[in-house]
Order: structure tokens, then C-alpha cells, then sequence
């Protein structure tokens, strides 16, 4: 019982809280707020988002990678909205140090891309323009699948599951990713 209310206070005061888009300002304000939190004991990340870049969520999420590997505890909290990019970061965590608060929901979805190729020139040019707007969506594909992969590592979500369900923007309930396993738990 102690170690519930120890865990409860932990994550009651978030050291890091980022709120709103996943962008460049987000990675600022978290660098920001890193460096002005406590150097040792558990570091708490309370995010809540509706979304945005995935890259951006992946370098954070190297930070949390880089942080954990010196052996320091961080924990992610989500409140009330982790959408999109905001649960591609929360995959950077392993199961045991993702919470949600009451009332949060996950939402994952495959990344989107809006391109016009405009083809004008020798062919072969035309050729190359293609190609290359191919290898970049198998590569977003490739690192999208990734983050699935790590999404869904120690849970009871099938890989292939999120994958099927991931075009439909699935929403997942905070009592749902608990009974899933894709959480610890729900504070």
C-alpha cells in the first residue's frame, strides 16, 4: 500500500508537463523543463496533445531512451488527450511506466501524407521524381511499424490488430488500454 501512495504522489507532480502540439516549441519546452528538474529520483512526463509531428515525437522520445539507458526512472503521463504523435512518444515507454489519468484517451492512427508530384521533363527525371516519393512513404511505412511494434510490446494488443485498426483512427478508452495492457495503470 505504501508503495500505491508513493507511485500516486510520483505522478501527482509531474516534473516535466508538456500540453498542446507536437512540434519544435514542445521539444524546446521539454528540453527546457528537463534541464530545470531534479537530477536524480523518478522523472515524470505528463503530456497531453491532439497531435502533430512524428519525428519530433521520436526525438523526444530518444531523449526519455537516452535518460532510461543512465538509469534514471521516467515515467509517462497521459492526460486527458494523447492523439497521434502524443502516442507515438508514449511508445518510447515500456509498459510499466505508462500511465493515464481518468478520462484520457489514446488515439493511434497511420501517418498521412499530402503530396502532388507534378511531372514535367525528360522522362527518366519523371522516373526518378516517382521513385523517390515511393522510397519515402516505404520508409515512413517502415518507421511507422516500428513505433507500432514498440506501441504494443508487453500488452495484449496483437501487432497486426493495431495495424488493421490503425487506419480508422483508433480512439482507446483509458479503462480499455489498461484492460489491453498498453498501460500500467489508470491514476
Amino acid at each position: 500500500m505504501t508503495e500505491t501512495i508513493d507511485r500516486d504522489a510520483v505522478l501527482g507532480a509531474p516534473q516535466l508537463r508538456l500540453v498542446g502540439s507536437v512540434d519544435e516549441a514542445m521539444y524546446q519546452e521539454f528540453r527546457s523543463q528537463l534541464a530545470a528538474a531534479p537530477e536524480d529520483g523518478p522523472l515524470v512526463v505528463a503530456l497531453t496533445t491532439l497531435g502533430g509531428n512524428p519525428e519530433i515525437a521520436r526525438a523526444i522520445g530518444d531523449d526519455v531512451r537516452l535518460l532510461r539507458d543512465t538509469g534514471r526512472e521516467v515515467i509517462f503521463l497521459g492526460k486527458a488527450a494523447v492523439y497521434s504523435a502524443g502516442a507515438t512518444f508514449m511508445a518510447s515507454f515500456p509498459v510499466h511506466a505508462r500511465f493515464l489519468t481518468k478520462g484520457a484517451t489514446l488515439m493511434v492512427h497511420e501517418r498521412q501524407i499530402t503530396r502532388t508530384i507534378n511531372l514535367s521533363g525528360p522522362l527518366k527525371s519523371c522516373t526518378a521524381q516517382l521513385k523517390a516519393a515511393l522510397n519515402e512513404i516505404e520508409q515512413s511505412i517502415t518507421i511507422e511499424e516500428a513505433g507500432f511494434a514498440r506501441f504494443v510490446e508487453g500488452s495484449d494488443v496483437d501487432f497486426d490488430e493495431l495495424r488493421d485498426r490503425a487506419p480508422n483512427n483508433w480512439y482507446i478508452p483509458c479503462d480499455e488500454a489498461k484492460e489491453r495492457g498498453l498501460i500500467a495503470d489508470v491514476i
